[in-house]
């Protein structure tokens, strides 16, 4: 069991690889979330996987709730992300929320997990 922190280069900033990422990678959707993704991917980082949580401004208007959304997202990530270090490939990976509304923590943390084991089962 290893520390459960999501540094700053486990986090996608880069415009160039960003744009990459929606140009060159693959998708699937798992309610409530579509995930693209690049897989083996270089990123000439130390950390193991890169990712990059968005929320719709489109969808909610106030910050504070997309903020909340995206607060929750990271957690959730950051306490199971352990499910992809058994890979030793880098990855390259967005989560797009797409619900209508707010979902509670608990629901989202249990559809990250599902994410996380197709992405794993993909690779």
């Amino acid at each position: 069991m290893g520390r459960f922190t999501f540094t700053k280069p486990e986090r996608l900033s880069k415009e160039k690889i960003i744009k990459e990422l929606f140009a060159k990678g693959s998708s699937f959707y798992l309610y409530p979330f579509k995930v693209v993704h690049i897989p083996n991917a270089d990123t000439s980082t130390e950390a193991q996987n890169q990712v990059l949580i968005t929320v719709s401004s489109r969808q909610f208007k106030r910050a504070v709730d997309r903020n909340k959304i995206k607060r929750r997202i990271r957690e959730a990530y950051r306490t199971q992300k352990e499910v992809l270090k058994a890979k030793s490939e880098k990855g390259i990976f967005s989560f797009i929320y797409t619900a209508k509304e707010i979902l509670p923590y608990a629901d989202i943390k249990a559809k990250l997990f599902l994410v996380l084991e197709k992405i794993k089962k993909l690779e």
